[in-house]
């Protein structure tokens, strides 16, 4: 009887042990399958990460090239403002050097009419030709100071005196004028256009006192 119990307990045991591989073979196979949606997107993704970043690179190159021209550009004004500043400075250090040379061409030939002058009196002998040489340079020097600098003589005798063009170095008392007048020139003033370049030295006759001219009135009445 015992017997006939384990032989029948192995028995379940087997229909158990079949009875389950039947079922795992009956149920589905199961596959890992990756969305192919996904796959697109990734790749979509690193195409624009991708376009992004040519895109960086090409503004980076063009604005490196932009530096280089402005730097160049820069470079060349500053060349060129560098040559213009040292053009200026030389061509204002001859302009002083020799901005008097049509002047001195004047004045050259002024000093040839001074030698004409003196061989002429060499040879004459004749001292009114002479001063009358040397009164017509002198007309000549003035004149063409006058008219080509703007260089003239003042008048100064005779004018009411002015102490911006005028400098007094004597002064007299005369009944005979109002007002203070220039009566002598002792050295010629001159102006540049419309500016006294040197006063002249003057003597100045000043009006008389008026109490004193009525004592020497009443003096000479006595």
């Amino acid at each position: 009887m015992a017997k006939r119990d384990k032989e029948n307990q192995q028995e379940d045991i087997v229909d158990e042990i079949i009875t389950a591989d039947n079922v795992q073979e009956e149920q589905p196979v199961e596959y890992d399958v990756k969305d192919s949606t996904d796959d697109n997107e990734t790749e979509d993704s690193e195409t624009e990460e991708i376009s992004e970043t040519d895109k960086l690179l090409e503004a980076v190159n063009a604005l490196t090239q932009e530096n280089s021209d402005l730097k160049d550009q820069y470079l060349r004004k500053h060349a060129d403002f560098e040559n213009y500043r040292k053009r200026m400075a030389r061509e204002k250090a001859d302009s002083i050097k020799y901005g008097n040379q049509e002047l001195l061409k004047d004045l050259i030939e002024v000093i040839d009419n001074f030698d004409r002058a003196i061989k002429s009196s060499k040879d004459s002998q004749d001292f009114n030709s002479f001063k009358e040489g040397i009164s017509m340079i002198e007309q000549q020097f003035t004149g063409m100071l006058e008219s080509k600098w703007s260089l003239k003589k003042m008048e100064s005798v005779g004018s009411v005196y002015d102490p911006n063009a005028h400098e007094s170095l004597m002064m007299e008392e005369s009944s005979d004028i109002g007002v203070p007048t220039v009566i002598e020139d002792f050295q010629a003033g001159y102006t540049l256009y419309d500016r006294v370049l040197r006063p002249a030295k003057v003597k100045v006759g000043k009006p008389a006192d008026p109490a004193a001219k009525t004592n020497q009135d009443s003096s000479e009445v006595s």
